[in-house]
């Protein structure tokens, strides 16, 4: 059968990254854009209730989505390398590489920030509920994987860019990548805002104090998100157009 040869295991592959992937940042979008400012809004019965019966089965399918898209996704790049050296030259390479960096540092945030912080905050609505003093940790642990989800939803916006744009319009021959001291450059900056976004999601503001400078809510998310993609394609044109 023609799924089981080498090119139909390759698209079985790349289905299972699409749909996980799919799953994730659905999720993820859901976090930030929906529940999270309706939460802000509901009461804290509410609130609890929520957090103890929808959260765990959200968070569930949100990190073992994630783990799925990355996994999907490392077996895609080395079915589709034929030759390493050769294709790290290629703008389509170059592309699908810093994709793959910020969604690795996404999948990090999710299951050594968000999910951490939030089992704080959820037993901590199971023990209320059950009558239990609240755990005074909580709204920090909450703090916390917030600003790391926001980070995850703004490092999305030129990820998805990458990943779609790599296999069509960055592979259209119009780049030339053939100079080893900008594929440097490129890669020094693209490392470089992975790990000033990074340094954004661990260092949360402390409850009730937000920083002007910081992604605390979606609105400048999604802006930081945008204005990040247009940077980066700016550095790809003037590198490499």
């Amino acid at each position: 059968m023609e799924i089981f040869e080498e090119y139909g295991i390759e698209f079985l592959v790349r289905y299972g990254h699409i749909l996980s992937g799919v799953t994730w940042i659905g999720l993820l979008y859901y976090f930030n854009f929906v529940q999270t400012p309706s939460f802000a809004g509901f009461e804290a019965p509410a609130r609890n209730e929520s957090f103890a019966k929808l959260v765990p089965r959200a968070l569930w399918w949100f990190r073992w989505a994630a783990a799925a898209t990355v996994a999907f996704g490392l077996l895609l790049f080395v079915l589709g390398t034929d030759d390493a050296f050769e294709d790290m030259k290629d703008m389509r390479t170059l592309g699908i590489l810093a994709g793959m960096l910020f969604g690795l540092v996404m999948f990090m945030n999710v299951w050594m920030v968000i999910w951490p912080n939030q089992r704080i905050v959820i037993a901590n609505a199971e023990g209320v509920l059950a009558g239990r003093e609240a755990d005074p940790a909580a709204a920090a642990a909450a703090r916390r994987g917030a600003c790391a989800s926001r980070t995850n939803t703004m490092l999305s916006i030129p990820m998805l860019w990458f990943m779609v744009a790599s296999p069509h319009f960055l592979s259209s021959g119009a780049f030339d990548t053939s100079e080893g001291g900008k594929r440097a450059i490129w890669y020094v900056v693209v490392l470089a805002i992975a790990g000033i976004a990074e340094a954004i999601a661990l260092r949360a503001p402390a409850v009730g104090k937000p920083e002007a400078w910081h992604i605390d809510d979606h609105k400048r998310t999604i802006i930081a998100g945008a204005v990040l993609t247009l940077v980066l394609y700016i550095v790809v044109e003037l590198l490499f157009g």
